[in-house]
Parts: structure tokens; sequence; C-alpha cells
């Protein structure tokens, strides 16, 4: 650990540096934003556990999901907000380490969470007379889990090893948040053995679930393609084409970051694209794969209903 080296207490988080005013545009577009994301995956989950006609291994898998970005955004947005409104942009250690290891943990759970639910596309594609068997509540529980579970273990593999670097300055992260190739760059420390749990965890969590995937949605495209009605041809080509954007955004951009080698060029953009990744991304999920959904919009329309009689 070096014994002459005193740890440091605080973070200062970089952020965007830019002019006064272009600040607090950027607060209220984020602000704006957010409270849209929240609202959204707050509204898609509440539909879900209130109506029964959406208590399916599809919106089961989507409730996790809302959950996750709404915990996802809330971990980093929040003091971003008040960094662009706060000169003192100082985060203490302890829950900088907490930042980083919910921003990893959710993000691994989400990835896990995408796999299932494409395999649940799959299976009621490819398989509808056996759906209900394969797909039965024992499995939707095993795999949500399981996927909680794996993320949050790998989260805290990361936090524990981060924990044992020493961090004697500069204590400037160069980010929006406590990003943990950010934060590495400060340490005191030859940082090997974290970039290598990195490069395998995502070679596990976003190499290997984006196969698979692939995997799913080509056998769906396939079967699709076999589907003799032009109505059920879209609504099947309609369902899984929001999936794939959703998989497409999300995982392209994670992987970008964590599997393509550094740069000093990259960190501007590496800023933006995981913006992307904890402000839009929450926002988007709701509207592609929810809101846009009939069955979702019929529960929406159930709901005011009742609360306006």
């Amino acid at each position: 650990m070096g014994g002459n080296q005193s740890w440091v207490t605080e973070f200062v988080l970089l952020g965007f540096q830019c002019s006064a005013e272009t600040e607090v545009l950027l607060f209220w577009v984020f602000f704006l934003l957010y409270i849209f994301s929240l609202l959204a995956n707050g509204m898609i989950f509440a539909l879900i556990c209130l109506d029964c006609r959406l208590h399916t291994p599809m919106y089961f898998f989507l409730s996790h999901l809302a959950v996750i970005d709404m915990s996802y955004a809330s971990n980093s947005v929040p003091k971003m907000l008040a960094n662009l409104v706060n000169q003192n942009r100082t985060i203490s250690f302890v829950p900088c380490i907490m930042q980083t290891f919910l921003y990893l943990g959710l993000a691994a759970t989400e990835c896990l969470i995408l796999v299932a639910m494409s395999y649940d596309r799959y299976v009621a594609i490819c398989h509808p007379l056996q759906y209900t068997v394969i797909m039965n509540w024992s499995v939707c529980t095993v795999l949500a889990i399981t996927s909680w579970s794996c993320g949050f273990v790998l989260a805290l593999v990361h936090a524990i090893l981060l924990l044992k670097l020493p961090f004697c300055g500069p204590r400037e992260v160069n980010h929006l948040f406590c990003e943990i190739l950010s934060v590495l760059k400060l340490a005191c420390a030859d940082t090997w053995v974290n970039r290598v749990v990195i490069f395998a965890a995502s070679v596990f969590f976003l190499v290997a679930p984006l196969c698979l995937m692939l995997v799913s949605y080509t056998r769906i495209l396939w079967a699709i393609l076999k589907i003799q009605s032009g109505e059920g041809r879209r609504k099947a080509f309609s369902t899984c084409s929001s999936h794939l954007c959703v998989v497409g955004l999300f995982f392209g951009i994670a992987m970008v970051v964590y599997t393509v080698p550094d740069s000093s060029q990259r960190e501007e953009k590496e800023k933006m694209l995981l913006l992307f990744h904890s402000l839009f991304n929450p926002m988007l999920n709701p509207l592609i794969y929810s809101l846009r959904n009939a069955q979702v919009k019929d529960a929406l329309y159930r709901a005011l209903q009742v609360r306006s009689r």
C-alpha cells in the first residue's frame, strides 16, 4: 500500500467544462429528461404491478428493467445536476466507490435481464405451443434472481479490488460520475489486476450475452419470415425490432467504452456515451419497449378510467 502515502478523502468530478450559461442550460435539459425517465419507468412499473393482464413473463422482465433504469439514472444524474449548478464538485471517497459499485451492478444486471427478455421472445415466437410450460413463473423468477445476483457479485469484486488501491493524488476524476476507468487512472499503484477483471467481465457480461441475443433474434427473424399471416409478421417484427434497438444502443455503447483500447482523445467522447447510458437510455427504454405497446396503452387507459370514476 505504501507506508508514506496518504489516502485521498474526496475526489473532484470535472464533468463538462463549459461556460456558466451552458451549464445552466444543460441542468434544465438533463433535469427534465431525468424527471421524464423516472415518471415513464415508474408508470410502467406501476401498471405492470396493478394490471393482472400484464402479469406475463415479458412484462415481468420489463418491470425489472424499469426498476433498473430508475435506479441506474438516480445513481449518477442527481450528483451530475448538482455539479452543474454548484462550483464545489467534490464527492467523498466512500460515496464515490458506492456510485461505482451501483453503476457496475445495475449495468451488469441490465445486460442479463436483456438476455432473459430475448430468450422469452425466442420461446414465444419459435415455440408458442410450449411457451407457458417453458417460461413458467419458476423459470422467470430464477432468471431474474440470477441476473441480479450475478450483476452485484461482479460489482462487489470490482469494488473490493478498487478499495485495495492507494489513492494519493491527483484527485480530479475527468468524468460526470465515478466511472471505474476514470477512477483507476488516479490510483498510485499498478492497476493491471483491475483492468484484467474489467476485460474479463466485458467478455462475460457484454460479448457473450450479445452473441446469445444475436442467435436468439436470428432464429426469431427466421421464424417470423415463415409466418403466413401478414399481420402476424408485422406484430412479431415490430416487437423484436424495438427490442433490437435497445440491445444495440445499450451493448454498442458499453462495448465501445470497455473493449476498445484506451486513448487520450477518447475521454470526452466517453463522457457523452456514458451520459447516454445514464440519462437517455433509461428514458428510451419505456418509449421503445412499452409506451408504444398496445397492451400497455390499454392498461393505462383502464387505470385512468378507474381514477376518473
